[in-house]
């Protein structure tokens, strides 16, 4: 079993859906980002996401565009990110690891490379948010060859037509987003969100979880009640940019900024039980 399999049958044995938390690889520098990444498991994350900065991140809301900006601004590179997941693998062998982003640094970086070094350092997956099914032989096939995940997005307008092709090579999980929209903008309607992911259990063996505006600890607890996880990214990445001073700088309270909302999140999630 894959690190993200262990971790969902682990979560199914508890009873409770996983917590999904995004930080953006080298917001606002380096050394910060992997200390707050390093904090998440123990906050109480259940699986890391985290963002390859790119200038033209279009599905992402302007909370993680400047994140990824700061991130560039400071030198992040995707081969620092892949430093950022080899780094954390010193010191926890078990949270499963995603990478989000878009394909052209990896296309830049070389698909074959990138799979060889992002499985050496510990990788165990890849939302890639511009590549459709169409594509799979880009990148997905590939990934899956090599033994890694890639997650697909659906979305409130895949419907029963479409959604066939998004899940033919997902695996590891689905990823419901819960809002028309970029990253951050909105709240979702959560009992629409729970129809909608209902629907796609129909269809699918894979956990489901759900992301895009979720803020709070009781968002998370009200997605936890129909999907499989939470993913939290804007919202954490703004507990992190105002924790900066004047000039974008991390200081002493930047990493409990971050942990103090995570751990909110995860007695949201905790707070509900689940059967099955």
């Amino acid at each position: 079993m894959s690190r993200i399999e262990r971790r969902f049958a682990r979560l199914r044995e508890e009873g409770r859906a996983a917590l999904v938390t995004f930080i953006t690889a080298g917001d606002p520098d380096y050394d910060t980002s992997l200390a707050a990444i390093r904090a998440l498991n123990e906050a109480g994350a259940d699986i890391i996401e985290i963002g390859m900065p790119f200038t033209d991140p279009m599905a992402d809301g302007p909370a993680i565009q400047l994140a990824a900006q700061r991130a560039l601004k400071g030198g992040q590179t995707l081969a620092r990110t892949l430093d950022l997941v080899r780094a954390l693998r010193e010191t926890d062998a078990d949270t499963p690891v995603i990478l989000m982003g878009y394909y052209n640094p990896i296309y830049i970086y070389g698909v074959e490379r990138f799979l060889a070094d992002a499985k050496a350092a510990g990788v165990d997956g890849f939302i890639v948010v511009d590549l459709p099914p169409e594509e799979d032989t880009e990148l997905c096939l590939p990934a899956l060859q090599a033994g890694l995940a890639f997650i697909r997005l659906a979305t409130p307008t895949t419907d029963d037509v479409r959604l066939p092709s998004v899940l033919a090579n997902t695996s590891g999980f689905v990823y419901y987003v819960s809002i028309n929209g970029v990253t951050g903008t909105a709240v979702p309607d959560f009992e629409a969100v729970a129809a909608s992911v209902a629907r796609i259990k129909r269809h699918t063996d894979l956990p489901v979880v759900v992301g895009f505006g979720v803020r709070t600890g009781d968002h998370a607890a009200a997605i936890a009640r129909g999907a499989d996880g939470v993913v939290v990214g804007s919202a954490v990445v703004e507990a992190l940019r105002g924790s900066l001073d004047a000039d974008g700088k991390a200081g002493p309270g930047t990493v409990p900024a971050v942990t103090a909302l995570v751990r909110e999140l995860a007695e949201g999630v905790r707070s509900v039980a689940r059967r099955g």
